[in-house]
C-alpha cells in the first residue's frame, strides 16, 4: 500500500484522521440519534472506519513518537472541519487558540531534530 500512496507521512495521516473523526461522528450519531437496526448499522460502520484509522496511522513512514505529534495536529484541524460539517458547530476563540498550540506542538514533536 505504501507504493500506492508514496512516502509522504501527511497523506497517511490525513487519511487516518478523516477515518477516525468520521468514525467517531458516526458512533456519536448511532448513540444519540438512532435506534434499532439503524443504530447497529452505524456502529458497524463506525467500527470499520476506526479500524481503517488505526491501519493508516501505523502505515505512515515515521517513527511512532513522531507520527503522534503530526497526527494530533492533523486531528485537531480535521476534527474541527467534521464537527462543523456533521454538527454545524463553529469553533470558539479558545478552541482556535488552543488548536494553534496543538498544531505548533505537533510540528515541533515531528520535525525538530535535536543536535
Amino acid at each position: 500500500m505504501q507504493k500506492v500512496l508514496g512516502h509522504s507521512p501527511f497523506i497517511y495521516l490525513l487519511i487516518a484522521t478523516l477515518l477516525e473523526v468520521s468514525g467517531d461522528a458516526v458512533v456519536r450519531m448511532a448513540l444519540y440519534d438512532h435506534a434499532g437496526p439503524a443504530r447497529l448499522a452505524l456502529f458497524v460502520a463506525g467500527a470499520v472506519l476506526l479500524f481503517g484509522y488505526g491501519s493508516f496511522l501505523n502505515l505512515a513512514p515515521l517513527e511512532f513518537g513522531q507520527v503522534v505529534g503530526l497526527y494530533l495536529a492533523t486531528l485537531f484541524v480535521v476534527w474541527q472541519g467534521i464537527n462543523y460539517l456533521a454538527f454545524r458547530s463553529v469553533p470558539t476563540l479558545p478552541t482556535m487558540l488552543g488548536g494553534a498550540l496543538i498544531v505548533a506542538g505537533g510540528a515541533i514533536v515531528t520535525y525538530w531534530k535535536p543536535a
